[in-house]
């Protein structure tokens, strides 16, 4: 039994995963559906800067990213960041709640993108809500059952669609005639920038995700530092170029009042109907939800060798190597919720649930290194500082105290 067939602690979970699968996930975690409406409300704060508010943002979230970085080297571990914490702060029961609370996140956010993804999809196809709900919740889960590769593999095919219709859009608009804003454009307003490059960084969050997966993960001391840096500068580089392309081709004051800025961007470029950005929403979720699924499972696998009352969860597929019971839960969860929760509301709560998280993992990474400085992949002192900062001011701005 090797390093790259198991997982350390030879529960099942087999490291099949390479460098391409691993940044595909990422950059589908990232790039979701959000980006069709986050655009026109971050042009309506920014105008014309709405691409620097863009690039502030991934460079805000660099620095907690390169602390997940590290300690994913360190402990490659299913439920990562339990594992951090408790390394950090000497506390399972500490850990146990943050990994709780991050499997719980997934699970709200998967019922909310499936939700919105649904809905994208009911204008498609002509059948009821719920039932869309319900069967499209049951394949993701099916999907996830069959074997990271296989999950993986499906989430980069939809990765790519979305990729491929944020460029073809970028394209458009800058094929457009240039608006007024663009050709003059106004002087930065820092308080509409910083106030975007709040509302920004959350397009960010789902980096962490990566390190879940990282027990799968083929050499994880090379492969997770750049799988998660690669994906993070592949969103940042997506994200700006689209919000490049909208402020040159559509009047800023029209773009920052639709719920469709990407389809007035393509209208605008081309003449041409957008309602193929419709699909590609829908693709945008489904990766979402299934990213969701996946990576919850993984985290209630790795809960469940710090509790015994979890330990119903580290079963995994003697062939397939997936938790089989965490996903059923984590799956049955996700549609469960989409169909009865207000998991729109509630999903506002995990962005604050996941800044918390940022918070603990960046102390725990400062208190790590002073105790065990060497590692497979180093950051500098200060960078888990600087993400500790950063994540502390968007989760005072996110709660109002900064507006």
């Amino acid at each position: 039994m090797t390093q790259t067939e198991t997982s350390p602690a030879g529960k099942g979970l087999q490291r099949k995963l390479g460098l391409g699968l691993l940044t595909a996930y990422g950059v589908g975690v990232m790039v979701g559906a959000g980006i069709y409406v986050l655009v026109g409300v971050v042009i309506g704060q920014a105008g014309v800067w709405a691409p620097l508010a863009f690039l502030l943002a991934g460079l805000v979230a660099l620095p907690s990213a390169l602390s997940y970085a590290e300690l994913a080297t360190r402990m490659p571990e299913a439920a990562g960041e339990a594992a951090f914490i408790e390394r950090g702060f000497d506390s399972r029961t500490l850990a146990l709640a943050a990994g709780l609370a991050i499997a719980g996140a997934g699970v709200i956010s998967g019922a909310a993108v499936l939700r919105g993804g649904v809905g994208y999809l009911a204008a498609l196809v002509p059948v009821p809500e719920p039932l869309l709900i319900a069967t499209l919740g049951l394949a993701l889960t099916l999907i996830a059952l069959k074997g990271v590769l296989e999950s993986l593999a499906v989430a980069a095919v939809f990765t790519l669609v979305e990729i491929l219709g944020l460029v073809g859009v970028t394209l458009a608009g800058f094929a457009a005639e240039p608006v007024a804003e663009w050709v003059t454009p106004a002087g930065p307003s820092w308080t509409g920038i910083a106030a975007a490059t709040s509302l920004c960084f959350f397009a960010f969050i789902g980096f962490e995700d990566l390190e879940n997966m990282a027990e799968e993960v083929r050499d994880p001391g090379r492969t997770m530092p750049r799988a998660i840096l690669l994906a993070l500068a592949i969103t940042a580089l997506l994200y700006t170029l689209v919000a490049f392309a909208a402020v040159r081709a559509v009047p800023h004051a029209v773009i920052s009042a639709t719920e469709r800025p990407l389809a007035l961007v393509w209208e605008a470029g081309t003449g041409r109907s957008a309602a193929f950005l419709e699909a590609i929403a829908v693709a945008a979720a489904v990766n979402g939800v299934l990213a969701q699924i996946v990576m919850a499972a993984r985290v209630l696998f790795g809960l469940g060798r710090r509790a015994s009352w979890l330990a119903v969860f580290t079963e995994a597929h003697a062939r397939r190597g997936t938790p089989t019971r965490a996903t059923l839960l984590v799956g049955g969860g996700v549609t469960v919720a989409a169909l009865l929760l207000p998991v729109q509301a509630l999903a506002e709560v995990t962005a604050v649930v996941l800044l918390v998280i940022f918070l603990f993992v960046n102390v725990a990474l400062i208190r790590i290194k002073r105790r065990a400085p060497e590692a497979p992949f180093r950051v500098p002192g200060f960078v888990p500082w600087a993400g500790l900062l950063a994540a502390l001011a968007a989760l005072l701005a996110t709660s109002g105290v900064l507006a």
